[in-house]
Formats: C-alpha cells, sequence, structure tokens
C-alpha cells in the first residue's frame, strides 16, 4: 500500500508546495517512488505538458524533484482567476471554459464526472464527494 503525506498551511503562500517539492527530491534521493498531487489549485501560472495538457507548475517543479515526467493526474482541477468572481475552469488539462465561483460551486460535480474517468475511480469519487467548503 502507498503512504501518503498531506502537507498543509493556514493561508496561500505559506511554502506548501515549496516543501512538498524538497520532501519529493528528499524520497526520491532516498529510493522511494514519489508523485506530487494537488487535487484543485488556483494559479495564474500554469505548464503545458508533452500530450498538450495544461497543469499548475508548482506540480510541475514537484514532478521534476521526484524525477517523473509532469501528468495532468497529479493537478486534475486547475482554476486560472480572471476576475475577482470567476476563473477559467480546467479539468485534467483540458479547458472547459470560464466560470463564477457560483457557476463552477454549483456545476464542479458534473464538469468533473465528464472527466473523471481518465483517472483512478477511488480517487475520482474522493474528489467528487470532499467538501472542500468545510476547510475554510
Amino acid at each position: 500500500m502507498a503512504m501518503r503525506i498531506m502537507i498543509q498551511g493556514t493561508m496561500s503562500n505559506a511554502g506548501k508546495s515549496l516543501i512538498a517539492a524538497g520532501l519529493c527530491r528528499i524520497f526520491r534521493q532516498d529510493g522511494y517512488r514519489v508523485a506530487p498531487f494537488k487535487s484543485q489549485n488556483m494559479a495564474l501560472n500554469s505548464f503545458i505538458t508533452a500530450d498538450g495538457k495544461e497543469m499548475g507548475r508548482a506540480q510541475v517543479v514537484q514532478a521534476e524533484a521526484a524525477g517523473i515526467a509532469p501528468d495532468v493526474r497529479m493537478n486534475p482541477i486547475l482554476l486560472k482567476p480572471t476576475s475577482d468572481v470567476g476563473s477559467q475552469v480546467i479539468i485534467m488539462g483540458e479547458a472547459q471554459g470560464n466560470r463564477t465561483a457560483r457557476e463552477y460551486w454549483g456545476r464542479k460535480k458534473a464538469l468533473f464526472a465528464a472527466k473523471s474517468r481518465q483517472i483512478s475511480p477511488n480517487l475520482a469519487k474522493s474528489l467528487l464527494n470532499f467538501n472542500y467548503r468545510n476547510i475554510y
């Protein structure tokens, strides 16, 4: 069974992504097979993978630290802010259009369900059932 570590912080820009990248490198150097994962990321900066998909740059840095190729499954949901109340929604590396926060929360399950076949069923189920609002 794979071991998992969750990095948590109390705010944006606390250094969670940097710590995750450092741990990926340390574990890789110690002989472990490591892969980063962030279910939902909000960032303006993105990266285009070798197969033309879009994902967050932080997870790309972490993948490089782990010695593996970036894969959109490491960051299945990317929100790129377009205004104070909206973002471009990118699921599994493909743009799904612009949504206000209200539209996104109202349609998140439907948007993600269309793409969930591309990731493991257990991961897709946990992402769909996790109530992100409870963590704020």
